[in-house]
């Protein structure tokens, strides 16, 4: 007996534009229903909080129209990301370059794997389809050009130092701390890996303030984070306005460096004042292309290092009698 095929309806080519608020699939039979939005929290210890302000905010769309309810971050959420991420350093920065590696390979792969959703995010907050999967595409890489670089950077930027001495004298790379970094505001999600990476491949910890106008890539990374081999604390995720958290970014006595992109010149007055009282190494990266190579490079690792250099005496092997 024949099989009757239907014939397919056909298909109308256009825009694709993403739904309003992320959750909503199109449906025209669901047209008229209110979508439900979407409440980003904050990501601290491995865990995902709401602010312990209560407040939020409503980053807009291309359209104009709000996307999401985002945790508008405070002082005592700086503070327990801080608390967060100096538990967790003891751990981290002990362990071996090479499974720090691993790790970061791994997220690698999880980030690659949930690709699609960062791309619709991408294109929530303004960017056409072909250069938002460009830009997630370039994230994963350079995320893994830093997984590599794990076990690397120390052979490259450690030295042995002569001396005229019977010594032996080496300068190797140890991680700062916890580090604060202010994302760069107009790159979700690239900036975001750009400055992220290069931090905890050398050893740190971060309390990272998320872009303000375009969130929502760091939260959905904090949750691929979260479901990876990374540590709780390890990374550390903040929304809000980034010029309320400055402040208590820059002044915080636990916070051994600070990592700021696209600071204006009143906002470097702030943070060098800030940083004069506590001693804190202030990095500025400014970035004008993070596509390009400019975007990534080894020394954005030693941004966050500090340099320890051991003596160490040499027997000088005359006789028998010899010692240090």
């Amino acid at each position: 007996m024949a099989k009757t095929i239907t014939k397919p309806a056909p298909i109308t080519v256009g825009i694709e534009q993403p739904s309003g608020n992320g959750h909503d699939a199109g449906n025209p039979a669901q047209a008229d229903r209110l979508p439900v939005m979407k409440t980003y929290k904050i990501f601290i210890g491995g865990k995902f909080p709401r602010t312990e302000s209560g407040r939020y905010y409503q980053p807009k769309g291309a359209d104009g129209k709000p996307l999401a309810n985002v945790c508008r971050s405070s002082r005592k959420d700086v503070r327990d990301s801080v608390v967060a991420a100096r538990k967790a350093f003891g751990d981290w920065g002990s362990r071996t370059a090479f499974n720090r590696g691993q790790i970061l390979y791994r997220i690698g792969e999880m980030l690659e794997g949930r690709s699609a959703q960062f791309v619709h995010e991408l294109m929530l907050h303004g960017a056409e389809r072909k250069w938002a999967e460009a830009e997630v595409a370039l994230a994963v890489d350079r995320w893994v050009h830093y997984a590599g670089w794990c076990d690397k950077y120390q052979a490259l930027f450690s030295s042995v130092n002569p001396t005229c001495t019977s010594h032996f004298n080496f300068s190797v790379q140890e991680p700062t701390g916890v580090v604060g970094i202010l994302a760069p505001e107009k790159s979700g999600l690239l900036g975001l890996v750009s400055v992220v990476a290069p931090a905890i491949a050398g050893g740190n910890t971060v309390v990272v303030v998320a872009s303000e106008s375009r969130p929502l890539p760091a939260i959905s990374f904090a949750e691929v984070l979260a479901t990876s081999d990374l540590p709780g604390g390890v990374v550390n995720v903040l929304t809000g306005y980034q010029g309320e958290l400055i402040k208590p970014m820059v002044t915080h006595m636990d916070i051994n460096a600070l990592v700021c992109t696209d600071a204006s010149a009143e906002n470097r007055k702030e943070l060098d004042t800030g940083a004069a009282v506590n001693m804190k190494r202030i990095v500025y990266r400014q970035v004008e292309d993070w596509t390009g190579e400019e975007g990534q490079s080894p020394y954005f690792i030693l941004d966050t290092q500090e340099v320890k250099t051991t003596w160490h005496p040499i027997e000088r092997g005359q006789g028998g009698g010899g010692g240090y």
